[in-house]
C-alpha cells in the first residue's frame, strides 16, 4: 500500500473540531411569549422534505418545560418560528407538583417508517426524571398537525434517567436504545416498541466516564446516531469536575451497536463564547441532534441551558480522522 501524502497524512492526524456559526444564537428567548420568555435551548432536530426542523425545549417564567418549534433551509438561518409551543405536559408524571423545574425535556427524534418517534426527559418537579416517549406521523409533522400519540413512560421508577433515543434501524430484528442511567450511556435491546406495563429499558452500559480525562464526571448521548458505512457516529456530552459541558465522539459497529470502535480522547466542542458561558448553566455546550446537509454535519446545541446554537464540520473529514483512530476507555 502506498504512503498517505503528507498533506492527508497531517490532516488525518489533527483533531476533529465543530465550528461554531459566526451568527449563534439562532434561536433566542422570546420576551412576548409566556412559555419560552426565558430559556430556548437543547434542541431536537429531524432533516425532512429539504429543511432541518428544530423542536427546542422552552421555559418561562414559572419554569415548565414545553417544546417549540422552528424550522431552516440552510441549517444557519431561521425560515419559520410558531407562535405556540408544539408540545406541553400532558400526564401525571410531567406535570408540575412543586413549585421549580418540571415538564417536557431535551427531545430526541428517529424517525421509522412514516412516525418520528420522539424520547424526551419527563420530570414533575419532585420524582426522579424519566425517559418518556411518543410519536406522530411524518405526514401530520410536515403539515403541523400536532396529533401526538398519548406518552408512555419507558424508563423503570425511582431511577434517574434521562438522554435517550433510539436508533433508526433494527439490529437482529430488534430495536436499539440508548440512555443516561446514573452517570453512563446505557444500550438495551427492545422486541417492538409497543411497551407493556412496567416493561422499561436498561441493558447493559456502553461506555463509561473516564477518571482522568474531559468527561470524568457523567456522560450521556448528544443526538440520534447518525448511519455511515463506518458504523453509527455518535455525538455525546460529557461533564467534568471543572462543571463544565462538552461534546466528544466515538464510533459504534454497524451491526453490533454495543461494540464501541472508535472514542476519542479530547472533546470536539467545548464551552468558549459568551453565550455559552453566561445564562442558566454557565459553561455548557449540549446536543439533542445533528443532522447532514450537502457533506456537513450540523450539530445544534443549547448554549448555557439558555439560547439553541449551531456548530458543523465536514463530514468526510470527520469520519476519515475517526476511522484512523482507536478506541480508549
Amino acid at each position: 500500500m502506498l504512503p498517505k501524502p503528507p498533506e492527508v497524512s497531517r490532516r488525518l492526524h489533527e483533531q476533529i473540531k465543530l465550528d461554531r456559526y459566526p451568527g449563534n444564537p439562532i434561536i433566542t428567548p422570546n420576551p412576548d411569549h409566556f412559555w419560552e420568555s426565558e430559556y430556548t435551548f437543547n434542541p431536537g432536530t429531524v432533516w425532512e422534505n429539504g429543511k432541518v426542523h428544530i423542536i427546542y425545549r422552552a421555559m418561562g417564567m414559572d419554569n415548565t418545560s414545553v417544546m417549540g418549534y422552528a424550522s431552516s433551509k440552510d441549517g444557519f438561518h431561521i425560515d419559520e418560528r410558531l407562535p405556540e409551543p408544539i408540545y406541553v405536559p400532558r400526564r401525571n408524571f410531567e406535570q408540575k407538583f412543586q413549585p421549580g423545574n418540571s415538564g417536557c425535556e431535551d427531545p430526541r427524534f428517529t424517525k421509522i417508517n412514516d412516525r418520528f418517534y420522539m424520547c424526551y426527559t419527563a420530570y414533575d418537579g419532585k420524582n426522579p426524571t424519566r425517559v418518556a416517549m411518543n410519536s406522530i406521523s411524518v405526514n401530520d409533522f410536515i403539515n403541523k398537525e400536532w396529533q401526538w400519540e398519548k406518552p408512555i413512560l419507558i424508563s423503570p421508577p425511582g431511577m434517574d434517567d434521562k438522554d435517550a433515543c433510539i436508533l433508526p434501524k433494527k439490529v437482529d430484528g430488534k430495536f436499539v436504545f440508548f440512555h443516561r442511567l446514573e452517570t453512563s450511556i446505557w444500550v438495551d435491546y427492545m422486541d417492538d416498541l409497543d411497551f407493556e406495563e412496567n416493561e422499561y429499558i436498561k441493558g447493559k452500559i456502553l461506555f463509561s466516564p473516564r477518571m482522568n480525562s474531559w468527561d470524568n464526571e457523567k456522560i450521556g448521548i448528544g443526538g440520534v446516531p447518525i448511519e455511515t458505512e463506518n458504523g453509527w457516529l455518535m455525538i455525546y456530552h460529557g461533564l467534568s469536575r471543572d462543571t463544565k459541558y462538552r461534546l466528544g465522539i466515538a464510533l459504534l459497529d454497524l451491526e453490533n451497536p454495543t461494540r464501541v470502535i472508535a472514542r476519542l480522547n479530547y472533546p470536539i466542542f467545548e464551552p468558549e463564547a459568551e453565550y455559552e458561558n453566561k445564562g442558566l448553566r454557565f459553561g455548557t455546550v449540549f446536543t439533542n441532534g445533528s443532522v447532514v446537509i450537502d457533506g456537513k454535519i450540523f450539530v445544534y446545541y443549547g448554549g448555557a441551558d439558555q439560547v439553541t446554537c449551531v456548530a458543523t464540520a465536514d463530514f468526510t473529514e470527520v469520519m476519515e480522522k475517526l476511522k484512523h483512530s482507536i478506541y480508549i476507555e
